[in-house]
């Protein structure tokens, strides 16, 4: 038998010799969200006088981020994102953080064929007797990440819930180069966000298209969540998890009885995630739970697997959309806001699913700082980063209807999104739409 107890004294440093296989123009991730590395970060930004030019690379991080935080000038640290949580985003507007455009499903590839990585730090579940350490709520990015990096260092989070997985869940101690212990916070229990009226008033238009057996994606927000709450107080039954991102949404379909996983195609009986953000409530669900399998993005997001399943419904949000179907749901304008993440990924892979449905939620107007009220159905974008391209938008819903844009002209589209759009700017769009040339004479107004 091996003795995992020796390797593990062998390879066992302090944060601060750890950090020090650093070296000037290196690549370093962290990788995304439980898994960033706290102590080993910490210990890094102290090196910033010696070291120049060094990258890191995270994704759907709480704060702080020391080495983006502890040098304004970026002569010695440059902080990147895949996917922007909130404080990565107050990065973004302090000119701390660069995003990295990603759709969710190629992450593993990017890393495979296009990437270099020097220097992975990622924290990880203790380790089990066989001398494999767990990712955790981290399991849908970081396997491919450690795969490809040089050197492979560790920190043991004493926190960190055990996840079941398909595959890639777990990293041997023989694939690892240093681990890392120390003490550490307990994770912030990360509160649902209540939905709005507006988002309870569309999660109503919502349910009457989902059906008993029905597998679930549901991003990040207060719609998403509103939908998990209405789910769960619904007459709806055997509702199943297939999600990029689980959230306290799923806990509540749990605990309401209504999250079974029992008919789904593939994975019978388990419910399926890449990454995990919300409570400690959410964590100890997961924990060693075996009715749930963590999988890497690759996986997870992929177009093909998503379409095996039948009744697949996506539920996501956006920023805007404009009269031909585009949507913007990463940026207000140029600024970033979160990311592509999954968001065209589940649209593909619904739109293939058997009675499988995409729907991208919005409330039809905002409220700028100013108190100005503006419309989320803009006449035509310029200067917003389209996420998603027309010709893949399916189902679109406000607080005014359900429109489905799926084969639908342009005329047609006009016609379906301002609909949908808030009554004090329906006039202006319909002006805006006939100056297009995609407003029939016919049209109803």
């Amino acid at each position: 038998m091996f003795d995992f107890q020796q390797m593990y004294r062998e390879k066992l440093r302090t944060p601060e010799a750890a950090v020090e296989c650093v070296k000037d123009g290196d690549w370093v991730d962290y990788t995304s969200s439980l898994g960033k590395p706290v102590l080993l970060d910490r210990a890094l930004a102290k090196r910033r006088d010696e070291l120049h030019d060094v990258k890191i690379r995270g994704n759907l991080m709480a704060g702080p981020i020391e080495v983006a935080e502890c040098d304004d000038s970026q002569e010695h640290f440059v902080y990147h994102s895949w996917h922007c949580s909130q404080y990565e985003r107050k990065l973004c507007d302090e000119g701390k953080c660069y995003y990295i455009p990603m759709v969710f499903h190629n992450n593993a590839a990017y890393y495979e064929y296009f990437l270099h990585v020097n220097v992975v730090m990622v924290s990880v579940g203790p380790m089990d007797k066989h001398g494999y350490f767990n990712f955790s709520v981290n399991t849908g990015v970081a396997a491919p990440i450690a795969r490809k990096a040089d050197i492979v260092i560790v920190e043991v989070n004493e926190h960190m819930p055990k996840i079941r997985g398909g595959y890639d869940e777990c990293i041997h101690i023989s694939d690892v180069d240093m681990i890392v212990e120390g003490e550490h916070e307990p994770f912030a229990d990360v509160k649902t966000q209540a939905p709005r009226e507006v988002d309870r008033k569309i999660a109503e238009l919502l349910i009457p298209y989902i059906v008993d057996g029905s597998t679930l994606q549901l991003g990040i927000g207060g719609m998403p969540n509103a939908v998990g709450e209405m789910l769960a107080q619904s007459d709806l039954k055997d509702l199943a998890m297939h999600t990029e991102l689980c959230s306290d949404a799923y806990l509540a379909l749990y605990k309401a009885g209504k999250l079974t996983n029992k008919y789904k195609n593939i994975d019978r009986g388990k419910g399926v995630f890449g990454c995990a953000i919300g409570s400690n409530e959410l964590y100890e669900w997961l924990d060693d739970n075996p009715g749930i399998a963590a999988y890497p993005l690759e996986y997870v997001n992929r177009p093909y697997v998503i379409s095996q399943i039948d009744n697949m419904v996506s539920i996501n949000s956006c920023v805007a959309v404009d009269l031909y179907g585009q949507v913007a749901a990463e940026s207000s304008g140029s600024r970033q806001i979160s990311g592509t993440g999954g968001q065209l990924d589940f649209l593909i892979g619904a739109s293939g699913s058997r009675g499988g449905k995409a729907f991208i939620c919005m409330s039809s107007t905002h409220t700028d700082r100013n108190g100005m009220k503006h419309s989320r159905v803009k006449p035509q974008f310029n200067g917003d980063i389209i996420t998603s391209p027309r010709s893949q938008v399916y189902f679109l819903a406000t607080e005014y209807g359900v429109i489905n844009l799926e084969g639908r002209s342009t005329w047609e589209r006009a016609e379906a999104l301002i609909s949908i759009a808030h009554p004090d700017f329906r006039d202006m769009l319909i002006k805006e739409a006939q100056e297009r040339k995609i407003w029939r004479r016919s049209n109803k107004r």
